[in-house]
């Protein structure tokens, strides 16, 4: 499996390609230990990199999130992730592991010490490249779950949340987290322009802003595109294209990331996202 991670990355262009192509597949691999541990019984997968493994979305992506399906459990983290230490060190990876589990956001850094030298794209033989994995043990109520059968790099059997429930959260990133994120906005312009997704799971939506201490009305089917827009004029948008430009797999899809173009989307037609 180390083989086939070094025959992967050595096809890519560029060095920034490497390294993503490098995490993606370790993010498999970490989610492939997860399942084996059992966990997709008690965690839903979220964010963005759901996003890339589930549906493909043309950007690549850090953490590994999830929430918890049943709120208040313990998310066991560091059993979790011990497997996961345990089955890639077999594999001859030098494996680090830190714990941060006091919070109500169990988070834990699975890092590989000294591979982006190894794999030869980076010059500094003692940096690590690091998976975060977060689990929301106390998630807003509301959300819809499905189980999908996916295939990147390896055959992975999620728990995740529905369509509908997966936009609820990109918009409440967007409405209330206090610093503007690129990744999110890209996102969100990829689900609007799909025509077919429904519209957010409004019951979490509003669960998850309240839990959030937002100040703003009750969140509907006829405003939740306004509340959006006016959003969107308080934001930096030189820094949102900052941020996500790393990421994009095709350099042309920065131009998505613009005040215009998500007006654009918001307040287009959408006769079909009403499911």
């Amino acid at each position: 499996m180390k083989e086939h991670l070094r025959q992967l990355v050595s096809k890519a262009p560029d060095d920034l390609t490497r390294g993503c192509l490098a995490r993606e597949y370790l993010q498999a691999r970490v989610l492939e230990s997860l399942q084996d541990k059992g966990v997709f019984l008690r965690w839903a997968f979220v964010g963005g990199t759901a996003l890339r493994f589930l549906f493909s979305i043309p950007r690549f992506s850090e953490d590994l999130d999830f929430c918890a399906i049943r709120p208040g459990e313990d998310a066991d983290l560091k059993a979790a992730l011990t497997e996961v230490k345990r089955a890639l060190t077999f594999e001859g990876f030098a494996v680090e592991m830190r714990i941060k589990e006091e919070k109500t956001v169990a988070s834990g850094w699975v890092k590989f010490r000294g591979l982006p030298h190894e794999l030869g794209f980076s010059p500094h033989a003692s940096q690590s490249l690091s998976i975060k994995v977060e689990v929301d043990t106390n998630p807003p109520l509301g959300a819809g779950l499905e189980t999908s059968v996916v295939r990147r790099h390896v055959t992975l059997h999620l728990c995740h949340h529905d369509k509908a429930s997966l936009l609820a959260g990109k918009v409440h990133a967007i409405l209330c987290r206090p610093w503007t994120k690129g990744r999110d906005l890209y996102d969100l312009a990829w689900y609007l322009a799909d025509r077919q997704w429904p519209m957010p799971n409004l019951t979490l939506l509003n669960a998850a802003v309240t839990q959030t201490g937002w100040h703003g009305p009750s969140l509907t089917q006829a405003n939740w595109r306004s509340e959006l827009q006016q959003r969107l004029n308080t934001l930096n948008w030189e820094h949102a294209q900052a941020d996500v430009r790393p990421f994009l797999e095709h350099e042309r899809d920065l131009s998505l990331v613009t005040q215009a173009t998500l007006r654009n989307l918001l307040g287009a037609s959408e006769p079909n996202r009403q499911g």
